[in-house]
Formats: C-alpha cells, sequence, structure tokens
C-alpha cells in the first residue's frame, strides 16, 4: 500500500471514532499523517497502570481491555476496546501517568498517535483542540450518566446491561443479529459490572435456562440478544 492509501486509509478509521468524527478532512488528514501502524500478540500489555502516558492508540482490528489493579491482588475490567474505538486519548493532552492498564485479548492491530505530535497539531491549528475538547467533555458526561444509573441498577441489571453493550459492539463489528459470539470469561463480564463473579454466574444461569444465550468456556452465545433489555432498568 503506497503512502497515500494508506494515510486515507488511516483517515477513514479516525473518522470512524466519536473524538476526531467532528474534525474537518484536512484536520483528519494531517491527524493521519501522524499516526502510526502498531501491532500487538495476545495477551500483551500495550501499557501499564502509572505509566507515563505519551501515546494514544486507536483500534484497527482485534480487542483489547482496560484493567484497573487493586493494592489487595484484585483487579476489575473498566472497559473493552474493538476496532473503532481509542483508549489512552489524555495523552493528547498531558504526560500524565498511566490510570489503568491497557492488554489485548487477541492479536490487535492499531494506529498510535504520539501525544507531542497532537499539541503541535493543536498549537498549528487552534479549531482541532477546540473539537478534541468538546468531543472529550461528552464523553465524560456520558461516562457519568453511565456511573450514575449503574449506582442504582442490581447485579442482574448491570450483568444484562454489559452484555448488551457487547452485543452491540460484536454487531458493529460485522456480526449478524442472532447468536452473537462474545469472547470473555464470566469474570470479566462480572469485572466489567462491578459484580462478585459468583452473583455474575447465577444470572447467567438464569439467561441460560430462559434460552436467551448459550455459556462455554471464556465464550458465550447470545441467542436472543432483544430480550436482554427485559433485565436492564
Amino acid at each position: 500500500m503506497s503512502a497515500a492509501a494508506r494515510s486515507e486509509d488511516t483517515a477513514a478509521l479516525l473518522r470512524k471514532v466519536p473524538v476526531f468524527s467532528t474534525l474537518a478532512e484536512e484536520d483528519l488528514a494531517r491527524v493521519a499523517e501522524v499516526a502510526v501502524p502498531r501491532r500487538f500478540g495476545a495477551s500483551e500489555v500495550v501499557f501499564r497502570e502509572g505509566d507515563e502516558s505519551n501515546t494514544c492508540y486507536v483500534v484497527r482490528s482485534g480487542k483489547a481491555r482496560a484493567i484497573r489493579a487493586h493494592s489487595d491482588g484484585r483487579s476489575i475490567t473498566l472497559a473493552n476496546f474493538g476496532p473503532g474505538d481509542i483508549f489512552g486519548e489524555l495523552a493528547m493532552f498531558d504526560n500524565e501517568r498511566r490510570s489503568a492498564t491497557i492488554e489485548t485479548i487477541g492479536v490487535t492491530d492499531v494506529i498510535a498517535i504520539l501525544g507531542g505530535d497532537m499539541r503541535r497539531l493543536m498549537r498549528e491549528h487552534p479549531e482541532i483542540a477546540v473539537k478534541l475538547i468538546a468531543a472529550l467533555a461528552q464523553r465524560l458526561r456520558d461516562t457519568n450518566e453511565r456511573l450514575a444509573r449503574q449506582s442504582f441498577q442490581t447485579v442482574q441489571s448491570r450483568v444484562a446491561a454489559v452484555l448488551a453493550q457487547m452485543v452491540e459492539a460484536a454487531r458493529e463489528s460485522g456480526a449478524v443479529d442472532e447468536d452473537v459470539l462474545i469472547t470473555s470469561t464470566q469474570a470479566d463480564l462480572a469485572q466489567m459490572a462491578g459484580s462478585s463473579r459468583e452473583s455474575a454466574s447465577r444470572f447467567l444461569a438464569v439467561l441460560e435456562r430462559a434460552g436467551i444465550i448459550t455459556q462455554g468456556r471464556g465464550k458465550l452465545v447470545v441467542h436472543d440478544p432483544d430480550s436482554l433489555a427485559r433485565y436492564v432498568y
């Protein structure tokens, strides 16, 4: 692939990322010019909690997850990332330490953008900074709304909501509308829902008896995604 074609392909990927989606075509091209393709192997750490923050990443293919560790050895999965998702985006604005560890779930291709390059672009083109800040502010509002909603939900509701989000992400990646494969363990689902593994497991068993899902080792199939909405409130 020629340099020009690679840049156009990168710009097309950036256009799908909410943080960059409002940028003008010429600004997307400028960001694409400083983006560097990288590949990480399965279960590879991209960066660790506490590392210096100097690069943000956009997933081209594959999956990754954000993990936060507790001093007693426990950990929680904060988010999962798939094609078109961005992580480490605060590196575009400062060099503060990473607040979470990112590790891949399988072989994952990303584009990496150095924070220094983005800050230079924002100095040269202030409209880029304005649009990026607005997009990040909306993302923060969405996160606050999600956390507030989860604080009033039962374990069952939180697990169902996480499953519904995973189904939606799988569909955006090309999955069919029914029998959607989710490659996550019960522990992963429990962490993302903020519950114990035992509580999540009991609710998953309820869904399985209802014929909504089928469980396997490290994965499950959602046969009736629309039925998950009955458990989310």
